[in-house]
């Protein structure tokens, strides 16, 4: 079954690619870089770089940009901030800030695959202030509150 949304498009640039999904059940739409030249990203080093696009999300989503489990497996690149957020008001050129966490330069060629982004509903809460909440049988646990394996 599936749950389909309009988001509207546009490209920043001309000759960018635009995201689709790579498979029929995919859940994340491959993001691919717009660049004049190679990036060159040392390793231990990050870098925004652009994806050419902008999008117009229904109020009531967003998107999720995420890391690509292949990049991150095979060189160590991976997204800095996971997921990023694009809020529905934003309608800027989407950037993707990538780290390289491999040993080697990881060269970024223009038109690369280089995140995947994921479009899902958002809930808004009320904060209530109150004077204590009810209590739990974890507490205050955090971190590691329950052993490490």
């Amino acid at each position: 079954m599936s749950n389909e949304i309009e988001v509207k498009i546009t490209r920043c640039r001309s000759g960018v690619q635009l995201p689709r999904y790579m498979t029929a059940a995919a859940a994340g739409m491959d993001l691919y870089v717009k660049l004049e030249k190679e990036v060159v990203l040392p390793p231990g080093e990050r870098v925004m770089v652009p994806t050419g696009i902008a999008i117009a999300l229904p109020e009531g989503y967003e998107a999720q940009v995420r890391p690509r489990s292949g990049l991150a497996a095979k060189y160590g690149v991976t997204l800095l901030n996971t997921p990023g957020t694009i809020d529905a008001d934003y309608r800027g050129e989407i950037s993707v800030i990538l780290i390289n966490h491999g040993p080697e330069d990881f060269i970024i060629k223009d038109g690369e695959r280089v995140a995947q982004m994921i479009v899902a509903p958002v809930s808004r809460c009320q904060l209530q202030l109150m004077d204590n909440l009810d209590e739990t049988v974890r507490g205050s646990g955090g971190f590691g509150h329950t052993g490490v394996k």
